[in-house]
């Protein structure tokens, strides 16, 4: 019998798995696994693994960033033929960082209906263990790659007023710690590791301590990286010294559009969207002598 199964059209289940220790998944996971026509992996090696580890025997097939524009309609028309299908990736929650937004997209525009089966998050992890403010957050996904790129999107976040958690890669995680010291200044962070695994490892500091750190020890294994929000004194400080009007100009040129730029600084100053457009509209009229 297929999971919670409706007549003629089938169920797309997004089934969050364990982001290391196998025992972290929910006993509704196990069974939509389970009862699952047909369950589409990001890698069906590692899902293996955990049907081996629960005793689950169930078709897989493959579906990940470089197949599943091609993938996705295959499996709407099993969906579309009453097929019961689970979508899994190879840690946590699906679409967080992983591919499935257009398998769910084709799902909506189908009617299909689409059902998240909750689980194991690193990033959640990571803050609740982090030690910083978890009131707010903003989850930013992975950083660019490269250092330029990478850079203007720092510049882009300096005014963010709340906990801002990334994932990033071993390799790049000594470079994203120094471009996030010089963009950002030395605040208070967390460097999260293999997040429920053996070697499971927690460093906190101040950017410069853990930019030093791993400048000579690169890490292995799963990242999470959280950053404090500047304080209200270092916003105030950085703000009071350039008017809204230089600001909104300085951010056009890393290229936002003005319509950003404006969103932007309005943010780094805690004012609405319309106070500031108000305040540059006086600044500029201020510039101009009143004409």
């Amino acid at each position: 019998m297929a999971a919670e199964t409706t007549t003629g059209r089938g169920r797309l289940y997004l089934v969050a798995t364990p982001i290391g220790n196998l025992e972290d998944i929910t006993l509704r996971a196990l069974r939509v696994l389970g009862e699952s026509d047909l369950v589409a992996c990001e890698d069906t090696r590692q899902t293996r693994k955990l049907f081996d580890r629960h005793g689950i025997d169930r078709p897989m097939v493959s579906y990940h960033e470089h197949n599943e524009h091609e993938r996705a309609p295959e499996l709407i028309e099993q969906l579309e033929r009453g097929a019961t299908v689970a979508l899994v990736s190879d840690a946590g929650m699906p679409l967080v960082s992983d591919p499935g937004r257009h398998l769910v997209s084709l799902c909506l525009e189908r009617q299909i209906p689409v059902i998240p089966i909750p689980g194991p998050s690193a990033f959640v992890a990571a803050l609740a263990a982090s030690g910083l403010d978890t009131g707010e957050f903003l989850f930013a996904g992975f950083l660019p790659a490269r250092a330029g790129e990478r850079t203007r999107k720092l510049r882009e976040l300096a005014g963010e007023p709340r906990t801002m958690v990334f994932y990033e890669a071993p390799h790049r995680l000594a470079a994203t710690l120094r471009d996030a010291l010089e963009v950002l200044g030395d605040r208070q962070a967390v460097v999260a590791r293999e997040l429920t695994k053996i070697h499971e490892e927690f460093r906190r500091g101040r950017l410069s301590e853990l930019a030093a750190h791993f400048e000579s020890a690169e890490p292995r294994g799963e990242i999470t990286l959280l950053v404090a929000p500047a304080d209200a004194a270092t916003v105030a400080a950085g703000t009071a010294a350039v008017s809204l009007a230089e600001r909104v100009a300085e951010l056009e040129s890393q290229g936002l559009d003005r319509k950003a730029a404006l969103k932007q600084a309005a943010r780094e100053r805690g004012v609405p969207k319309r106070e500031a457009y108000r305040r540059l509209l006086l600044e500029q009229k201020d510039t101009s002598g009143g004409q």
